[in-house]
């Protein structure tokens, strides 16, 4: 069955073509464009019109890519920006006039669960399970083996952690340490029912800094798919890319430089993230919500 996974987030707009079969999934197509459709909702609660446009422009691309190579059936979810804009009703409308169905606002949980399915299915790990889902607007932590035992969304992520308290670049030392105490206190309430045998990172801040640190001529997605990166490489990061602006953040070989902006924040979340978890490392993966999805509409 060929089927078509969209994730609509608060910084990205993702797309997934695969066939799906007794061997599992075959990607046929992955796209991921930087639409920002969450930008200024932290402060305003509203989605911007020219977020708006560039995020329906780019549903409208991938519903084209759909109809070329016959998808049978799709699904769209939309995130953190879409749950909390109070003027979501607009995007939505445009959203299914360009893709013909509409687009599902799903919870944090439901988000937590598909991230899980989708990580622990591409990548052979050690049970128990921890999937750490980094996204703009939201963070997830989901725990278990086959399935979730325990799942916590929890609201920052790279966009709004920068929108308020990384705006400036370069970040100066006092204004990152703020920025993480924050976030360790914002996790505070996450309260894992176990050690885990293994710890997954996924979403663009995860796999972005998996490619810095392995100093990539460009992004690769079959060398980042796997990787490891550890606590006290996270912690380089954050010096490495705090003294920067965001033009030679930008310049990164393997960095999107719509990334750019939103980087070291999520570099401080997935820092905090780690700690508060309790494991030194985390194994970095390409699989996520994205897959789940797919995996979910083939039954």
């Amino acid at each position: 069955m060929r089927v078509a996974a969209i994730d609509i987030g608060t910084n990205s707009t993702r797309l997934l073509v695969a066939e799906v079969g007794p061997g599992g999934l075959r990607s046929i197509e992955r796209h991921v464009i930087v639409t920002g459709l969450g930008q200024g909702v932290d402060a305003t609660g509203r989605m911007n019109d020219e977020a708006i446009d560039r995020t329906v422009a780019t549903l409208a691309g991938y519903a084209a890519a759909m109809e070329r190579v016959g998808v049978e059936r799709a699904r769209a979810v939309a995130t953190s920006a879409s749950r909390d804009a109070e003027n979501r009703s607009v995007f939505l409308k445009g959203a299914f006039e360009v893709l013909g169905f509409h687009p599902e606002v799903i919870s944090g949980e439901e988000e937590a669960a598909l991230s899980f399915r989708g990580a622990t299915g591409g990548i052979a790990t050690v049970a128990p399970r921890l999937v750490i889902d980094l996204g703009g607007g939201s963070t997830e932590f989901v725990f278990g083996t086959g399935a979730p035992s325990f799942l916590q969304s929890v609201d920052i992520g790279s966009v709004r952690l920068t929108e308020r308290l990384l705006p400036d670049r370069p970040a100066e030392p006092v204004d990152v340490l703020v920025a993480s105490a924050t976030v360790e206190s914002m996790f505070a309430d996450v309260m894992l029912p176990g050690t885990p045998g293994t710890a997954i990172g996924v979403g663009g801040t995860y796999t972005s800094l998996a490619a810095i640190a392995l100093d990539l001529p460009e992004y690769d997605r079959l060398t980042v798919h796997g990787s490891v990166l550890d606590v006290g490489r996270l912690g380089s990061l954050i010096g490495q890319l705090s003294p920067l602006t965001i033009e030679e953040t930008a310049a990164i070989p393997s960095l999107d430089p719509a990334r750019a902006r939103v980087i070291l924040a999520g570099a401080v979340i997935a820092e905090a993230a780690l700690r508060h978890a309790g494991v030194t490392e985390i194994v970095v993966s390409e699989s996520d919500i994205l897959d789940g999805i797919a995996l979910e509409l083939a039954g």
